[in-house]
C-alpha cells in the first residue's frame, strides 16, 4: 500500500522569497549604509526589493542567462544587498570575491568561476583597471556608483554605471520560480594552502541556513533588532545575515569600508545598533577605541564572534565592562557557514558563574540542520566526554558535498563505516551536553613528544595578560621533543612585559610541560584576508628559530 502523501502547497525555498517577504511585511524598515563615497545612504526593504527586480531586468538586458555568474568586489552596503537578491533571485549565481586578496588570487578565482559580470566599488577602480585584461570570461564591468563618480577615461572597455543600469528599468518583473536546488551563490575558501576552492550554495540551503541563523539558540534575530554586520558580505555571505535579516524584517546598518573603531562606534550609537557579528580582530580595534576614550555602548546588547577562537579575556571585557553578550560561534565556508553557537541549556542556570562561563567560551552546540562527530584517524567515533580529542566531521543540508568544478572528487569521509561526513580539518572535543570546543586546526596542533598541545589554549592565556595585544602559538623544532611551543606576541601600545614575565604568567594556568619554551615580540602578526592569523607564514618566518636549552 503506497504511503499517504502530505497535501501541502509546493512552494520552492528561493532567496527571492526572503526579500519579497521583507518588502511586503517590513516595507518601511530602514537599510542604512555608510558608502565608499563617504556619505550616509538610507533606503528601505521595499526599495531594496524594487531595485533588485530592476537589477534583474538589467542583467537580463546584458545577456545574462540562468547559471551565469555575477561577481562582486564590494563592501557591506545597499547596492551589494541588491546584487545578492537581483542576481540570485533571477536564477543567476552571486559570486562574492574578497577584495583583500592579492590581485593574482582575485584573477584566479574570477577565471575559475567563469564570471560573466563583475560589479565593483569605486575604491577598487584602480585594481580592476589593472587586472581587467586578465579576466577572460568577464563580458561586463559595472562600477557600483552614480554617473557623477564615473571616470572620464578608463582603460576598462565599455565600463557600465550601476545606477544608470538600475534606473533604466521599470521594475515590472516577477521573480521566477525554479528548482530550489539551483545554485544561488559561490564563496571561495581563503586558500591558505594551494588555490582557493569554491563552495556552491543552493537556494534551498541558503533559506534553511537563514531560518536556523535566526533561531533563539543561534543569532536570535528579531524584527525589533538593529543589526550591523561587521563581518563582510564577501566573507561567507556575511555569515548569512543578509538573508536572516530579510527573513525577520529588521533594520540593517551597513558600515561599508569604514571598519575602524571610531567609525564603527559612531554607527553603533547613531543608529542604535543592538546586534552585531564579526571576527576577533575587528573587536580588538573597536574595544581599543572605546576604552581609550572612556566610552560605553547605549544599545549594543549582543554579538556573535567567530572566524577564529574568541579569547576569553575579550569575551570577559565585552560582557563585564560593556554589558554585551558574546555568542561564541564556529563555522566554515563549506558550512554556509554556521555550525555551532554557544548558548546555555536550562539545566546550566544552576551552575556557578565560572562554570557557566567555561561553557560559553566553547564554540557551542549545533543548531538543527547540522550534525557532528569527532573521530580518530581510522574513522572511528570518539566519546563525548569533554576530554577525548579528535578530528571534527559534520553533515547537514547546508554542508557542501564537493567543491566547484570537482564533480568527480568528493572530500567526504566515513564515521564508523557510514559515509557522507565532511572533514573540517579542526581538532575538537565534545562534552556530554553537546558543547564542542576547537582545540586546534589539525595542521596547527603542536605535537610535543607524541602529546598534543593546543595552540588556542596558549593564545587564550597570553591574551589574558594586560600587556598583550595579540598572540599566536606555533610549533618550533626541538631536538628531543620534535616540536615545542613558541609564542609570538604583539604588545599593547606603551605596555611592557618581558619574556620571563610572560612565561611565568602561564604557571598555574596550564600543565607545566605545555608552557611555551620561548617568546618572541613582533610589531604585528600576519592575518589572512578574512582576519585569521596566518600561522603558515609565522612557521616559515620562525622555521630557524633556536629554542633556549635548559
Amino acid at each position: 500500500m503506497p504511503a499517504l502523501m502530505g497535501q501541502m502547497m509546493q512552494m520552492p525555498l528561493l532567496i527571492s522569497s526572503l526579500v519579497r517577504h521583507a518588502a511586503r511585511h517590513s516595507a518601511d524598515t530602514e537599510i542604512v549604509s555608510k558608502r565608499v563615497e563617504g556619505d550616509m545612504h538610507r533606503t528601505t526593504w521595499a526599495e531594496v526589493e524594487l531595485r533588485s527586480r530592476k537589477l534583474a531586468q538589467a542583467l537580463a538586458r546584458l545577456g545574462c542567462e540562468a547559471g551565469d555568474r555575477v561577481a562582486t568586489l564590494a563592501w557591506n552596503g545597499y547596492r551589494h544587498l541588491e546584487i545578492y537578491y537581483g542576481a540570485s533571485g533571477s536564477q543567476l549565481v552571486c559570486h562574492t570575491i574578497n577584495p583583500r586578496l592579492f590581485p593574482e588570487q582575485i584573477v584566479w578565482i574570477a577565471n575559475d568561476a567563469a564570471d560573466k559580470v563583475l560589479c565593483f566599488e569605486l575604491n577598487f577602480l584602480p585594481l580592476i583597471e589593472k587586472i581587467a585584461p586578465q579576466l577572460g570570461s568577464v563580458k561586463h564591468f559595472v562600477l557600483m556608483a552614480g554617473r557623477s563618480h564615473m571616470p572620464a577615461n578608463s582603460p576598462i572597455p565599455n565600463l557600465l554605471c550601476y545606477e544608470e543600469l538600475v534606473e533604466a528599468e521599470n521594475g515590472d518583473y516577477a521573480w521566477p520560480e525554479f528548482d530550489e536546488n539551483t545554485a544561488s551563490s559561490i564563496c571561495y575558501t581563503s586558500g591558505t594552502t594551494g588555490n582557493p576552492k569554491g563552495a556552491v550554495y543552493s537556494h534551498r540551503s541558503s533559506v534553511l541556513h537563514a531560518y536556523a541563523a535566526a533561531l533563539p539558540d543561534a543569532m536570535d534575530c528579531a524584527a525589533s533588532d538593529v543589526v550591523l554586520p561587521v563581518v563582510p558580505m564577501f566573507h561567507v555571505n556575511a555569515w548569512g545575515l543578509p538573508y536572516a535579516c530579510a527573513l525577520v524584517g529588521c533594520k540593517v546598518v551597513m558600515p561599508g569600508p569604514h571598519l575602524d573603531g571610531k567609525s564603527l562606534y559612531e554607527l553603533f550609537e547613531n543608529e542604535k545598533v543592538s546586534f552585531s557579528a564579526g571576527v576577533p580582530t575587528v573587536w580588538l580595534g573597536l574595544l581599543t577605541y572605546v576604552k581609550s576614550n572612556n566610552l560605553k555602548f547605549s544599545t549594543f546588547k549582543r554579538t556573535v564572534i567567530g572566524g577564529s577562537a574568541c579569547p576569553p579575556a575579550m569575551m570577559k571585557t565585552l560582557q563585564e565592562d560593556f554589558g554585551v553578550e558574546v555568542i561564541h560561534a564556529w563555522g566554515m565556508t563549506e558550512l554556509s557557514p554556521l555550525g555551532t553557537l554557544s548558548k546555555l541549556k536550562a539545566k546550566h542556570a544552576e551552575l556557578p558563574q565560572d562554570a557557566r562561563q567555561r561553557l560559553l567560551e566553547k564554540q557551542g552546540r549545533v543548531i538543527y540542520g547540522i550534525d557532528m562527530a569527532i573521530i580518530d584517524d581510522d574513522g572511528k567515533s570518539l566519546p563525548w566526554d569533554g576530554s577525548s580529542s579528535g578530528n571534527l566531521v559534520v553533515r547537514g543540508p547546508w554542508v557542501i558535498d564537493r567543491y566547484f568544478g570537482k564533480t568527480d572528487e568528493s572530500p567526504l569521509v566515513s564515521v564508523d563505516g557510514v559515509g557522507g561526513w565532511f572533514p573540517t580539518g579542526d581538532v575538537a572535543t565534545i562534552d556530554a551536553d553537546g558543547f564542542m570546543q576547537i582545540t586546534d586546526r589539525s595542521k596547527d596542533v603542536i605535537k610535543s613528544g607524541g602529546e598534543w598541545i593546543s595552540s588556542i589554549d596558549l593564545e587564550n592565556i597570553a591574551m589574558a595578560h594586560p600587556a598583550v595585544h595579540e598572540a599566536a602559538a606555533i610549533a618550533a623544532r626541538h631536538p628531543k621533543w620534535d616540536e615545542r611551543p613558541l609564542l609570538v606576541v604583539v604588545k599593547k601600545p606603551n605596555a611592557e612585559v618581558t619574556r620571563d614575565e610572560l612565561l611565568q604568567f602561564f604557571e598555574g594556568r596550564i600543565a607545566k610541560w605545555q608552557i611555551p619554551d620561548d617568546v618572541v615580540f613582533v610589531s604585528e602578526i600576519p592575518h589572512t584576508a578574512t582576519g585569521k592569523i596566518q600561522k603558515l607564514k609565522l612557521r616559515d618566518q620562525f622555521k630557524d628559530h633556536r629554542l633556549p636549552t635548559i
